[in-house]
């Protein structure tokens, strides 16, 4: 074989195996697409790789319904109900018809929680919201003030206004449950299963919430109060348990009459708080927190040589507030994750 011919041969056998190993001769380019005509959206619902998403308002459509899956490019992070998102492709919402979802944008607040509290890894269930409907019966099944307070962490932790909404209140008086959160400075409604929701329907208008709760509490009877088109699935509670049944298997975005959204998310029976930094559930208690400046470095504020009580104690807060920010910190240290029925 002549040396021209041999060259020719090596040439043509590197590059089979360049294509065999699916590998191109050329350097990647570290370049990404910018997407400019993206078109925004937000996720209303996340089922197995698919994402369904509204339009924002704007001359693509204002209000449409667009199914989309994930672009090649965008591989880190999650996707959750909530995210503000870019779309390029096919955004008409027509039957059989998906977008590209290229972009997801900086979320403003984030709703996580951890599968237990030995657990670090955190987990975002919803993003962008601004209240977090904390929904708990006043009976059957019976309120769990330990998960009412995790919830609260969770909420002061990830940005959002707590807002206490307690259902079933022509069985039993919300009353004490209400008084026991009132030293939170945490807003209260009460809802009856035989009344229209005109008081809870002002107060979420204007806003995205993201209601949670255990299930049977009746989160899915005040959605489809709230949007009557909803249709979601009602559940019962288990008369020798005391406990309800999950009815929604995932989170889902509603839009309000109006102006606002409603997300409903699935039932819990755990709120792990492992996440949770004691420095982000302290900027939630400002009248509490300059006090900490005479505590020991790595106070958990829950020991004996915490310096808040003698804060307290010259009256530059409150003794009900004390007592309530260290019980939420003990929620966060609790290993029961909330779930439990005190």
């Amino acid at each position: 074989m002549s040396g021209r011919a041999a060259r020719s041969y090596e040439h043509y056998e590197d590059d089979l195996q360049g294509r065999a190993s699916g590998r191109s001769s050329r350097p990647r380019s570290k370049r990404r697409p910018t997407h400019s005509s993206a078109v925004p959206a937000r996720v209303t619902t996340v089922d197995r790789g698919r994402y369904t998403c509204r339009l924002e308002p704007g001359p693509a459509g204002a209000g449409a319904e667009v199914t989309a899956v994930r672009a090649r490019e965008l591989r880190r992070g999650g996707v959750v109900v909530g995210d503000l998102v870019a779309l390029v492709g096919d955004v008409s919402g027509e039957p059989g018809t998906l977008a590209r979802l290229v972009r997801v944008e900086p979320r403003t607040t984030t709703l996580r929680r951890s599968a237990d509290d030995t657990d670090p890894e955190e987990r975002v269930l919803v993003a962008n919201a601004d209240l977090l409907g904390i929904v708990t019966a006043a009976t059957d099944p019976e309120p769990r003030p330990r998960l009412i307070d995790r919830c609260l962490v969770a909420a002061y932790d990830g940005g959002l206004t707590p807002l206490l909404i307690v259902t079933k209140t022509d069985l039993a008086a919300p009353d004490g449950l209400v008084r026991t959160y009132s030293a939170l400075d945490v807003g209260a409604l009460a809802t009856r299963r035989d009344g229209e929701p005109d008081e809870l329907l002002r107060a979420l208008t204007g806003h995205r919430t993201v209601l949670v709760g255990a299930s049977g509490v009746g989160k899915s009877t005040l959605v489809n109060a709230l949007v009557p088109d909803a249709g979601r699935a009602v559940g019962h509670v288990n008369p020798v348990t005391g406990r309800g049944r999950h009815t929604s298997s995932s989170a889902i975005a509603l839009p309000l009459e109006g102006s606002g959204w409603v997300i409903d998310t699935p039932g819990v029976r755990s709120f792990g708080l492992a996440h949770v930094d004691v420095a982000r559930v302290m900027a939630a208690f400002p009248d509490l927190d300059t006090g900490t400046r005479n505590c020991p470095r790595g106070c958990d504020h829950l020991n004996e040589s915490c310096q808040l009580d003698t804060w307290a104690l010259a009256g530059h807060a409150s003794r009900e507030r004390l007592d309530s920010l260290r019980r939420l910190l003990a929620a966060r240290e609790a290993g029961e994750a909330g779930d439990e029925t005190s």
